[in-house]
C-alpha cells in the first residue's frame, strides 16, 4: 500500500509519546502565555498592529510574488534599512521567514568544495541549509571553541561556522568572541542565527553579535527572525553588501519564494521604532528570565541558568513533559513542551518564554503552577 510507512511511524511516535498535534489559539486566550516567542510583548501592541494593518491598506495583503518579479515595496526596503543600521550591519536583506533566512544564508554561502562546521546544538532551520548545501558538513561539539579549530584545521579551502547565537533549547548563549578568534585564525567566515538574541541582547537589544563586538564585521553574517521579539513574521539576513548582493543573486529560498507580506513589514518596522524608543524593554525580558529561573530552582526544580530569556526545565521523560504542560494548561499557564526530536541531546524538557511585559504578580503566579504540577518522583528517564 502506498505510504503505508505512515502508519508503522505513527504508532512508533504513539509508543514513544511523541505524537504532536495542532491546538486552535483563540484570539483572546485567558492563559497566562510563557509559550511564545514575544520577548518584548510587541505583537498585540496597538502600535505594531495598527502599522500592520496600514501596510495591508496601502499595499495589500500580500506581496504578490517573488521580490524580484513584484514582491518589493518601498516598506521592504525601508524596513531593511532600519534593521541594518539598528544592528550595526552594512546592508540587510528581509525574507519570508528566519527559516528562509538560514536556508539562504547556508546554502548561498557554502559552496561546492567548502565546509561547514556546524555546532550540535543548532536549530533546524540551520541543519536543513547545511543538508541543503553542496559543501561537506562536520557537527562539532555544543559551543566548543576547540571543536571548531580542530574541524577547521582539517580543511585548507573555503569554510564556515554556523551556530546559534542563543541556542532555542536551553537558551545558552554561544561563546561568540572566542569562536570569532578560532574563525580568525583559520580564515573561515560566520554565519549566526541572532533569532533569540535580537531585542534581547547587546545596547538597547541590538544583538548577541553587537554584543560581541561582531556587527559590521566583514566576516560575519547574521540571519535573525522578526516573529520573536519584534512581534511579527518573516525573517532577515545581514551583513556586509557585498554579500546581501550574492544572496539577491543566488539564494533560492530568495529568487523563488513569495516576498514577506507587507503587513509582517510593516508591523516588524513598527516594533523596531518602538525598540529604539523604549531600549529597557530587552533588559526587562532579561531580568524576567533571571527572575524566573531564581524563583524555580528555589523551588527545588530542576532549570537552567538562561544567557538571554529562554527558560529551560528539565522533565523526566517525554510522556512527563507532555502531561506536564497539560496539567499547567489546564490551571492557566500555556508553556512550551520540547521532546525528541526537537532536542539534541534527549532530554525533555518545560520551555519557558520570559517576557518583557511580564509582572511580577505573574512570575509569581507562573513558578507556583510549575511547581505545584509538577511530576511524581521515580519517572521514567527522558
Amino acid at each position: 500500500m502506498a505510504f503505508g510507512w505512515i502508519d508503522e511511524q505513527a504508532d512508533t511516535r504513539r509508543r514513544a509519546g511523541l505524537v504532536r498535534t495542532l491546538r486552535p489559539r483563540p484570539a483572546g486566550s485567558p492563559l497566562l502565555d510563557l509559550a511564545s516567542n514575544d520577548y518584548l510583548g510587541l505583537a498585540r501592541h496597538r502600535e505594531v498592529t495598527e502599522a500592520a494593518a496600514e501596510a495591508a491598506r496601502t499595499w495589500g495583503g500580500g506581496a504578490t510574488g517573488s521580490r524580484l518579479v513584484t514582491g518589493t515595496t518601498a516598506l521592504h526596503r525601508e524596513l531593511e534599512g532600519e534593521l541594518a543600521e539598528f544592528c550595526g550591519a552594512e546592508a540587510a536583506l528581509v525574507f519570508s521567514s528566519g527559516y528562509a533566512a538560514n536556508l539562504a544564508a547556508v546554502t548561498a554561502l557554502a559552496p561546492h568544495g567548502s565546509l561547514i562546521v556546524s555546532d550540535a546544538g543548532n536549530h533546524a532551520s540551520l541543519i536543513d541549509g547545511c543538508r541543503l548545501a553542496r559543501a561537506s558538513t562536520q557537527v562539532v561539539a555544543h559551543a566548543d571553541p576547540d571543536a571548531v579549530r580542530k574541524a577547521l584545521g582539517t580543511h585548507a579551502g573555503e569554510a564556515v561556522l554556523v551556530c546559534d547565537t542563543v541556542f532555542s533549547v536551553d537558551g545558552d548563549a554561544a561563546p561568540l568572541g572566542r569562536l570569532a578568534e578560532v574563525c580568525r585564525e583559520q580564515g573561515a567566515g560566520m554565519v549566526v542565527d541572532d533569532a533569540h538574541g535580537l531585542g534581547v541582547l547587546g545596547a538597547g537589544g541590538r544583538g548577541a553579535p553587537h554584543a560581541a563586538g561582531l556587527a559590521g564585521a566583514d566576516d560575519v553574517v547574521v540571519t535573525v527572525t522578526l516573529s520573536k521579539s519584534l512581534g511579527s513574521q518573516g525573517g532577515a539576513v545581514l551583513g556586509p553588501a557585498r554579500v546581501i548582493d550574492h544572496l539577491v543573486n543566488t539564494a533560492r529560498t530568495f529568487i523563488f519564494d513569495t516576498g514577506l507580506a507587507p503587513a509582517a513589514a510593516g508591523a516588524a518596522l513598527a516594533a523596531l521604532r518602538l525598540l529604539r524608543r523604549e531600549p529597557e524593554r530587552a533588559a526587562r525580558a532579561r531580568a524576567v528570565a533571571a527572575g524566573l529561573h531564581a524563583r524555580l530552582t528555589a523551588a527545588g526544580l530542576r532549570a537552567v541558568r538562561p544567557d538571554a530569556a529562554v527558560v529551560s526545565v528539565r522533565a523526566p521523560s517525554a510522556g512527563d513533559a507532555v502531561r506536564w504542560a497539560a496539567d499547567c494548561r489546564a490551571a492557566g499557564l500555556a508553556v512550551g513542551c520540547f521532546r525528541p526530536p526537537s532536542v539534541p541531546d534527549g532530554v525533555s524538557r518545560l520551555r519557558l518564554t520570559a517576557r518583557a511585559d511580564l509582572s511580577a504578580a505573574q512570575i509569581e503566579r507562573a513558578v507556583r503552577v510549575i511547581g505545584e504540577t509538577r511530576p511524581r518522583e521515580g519517572g521514567t528517564r527522558p
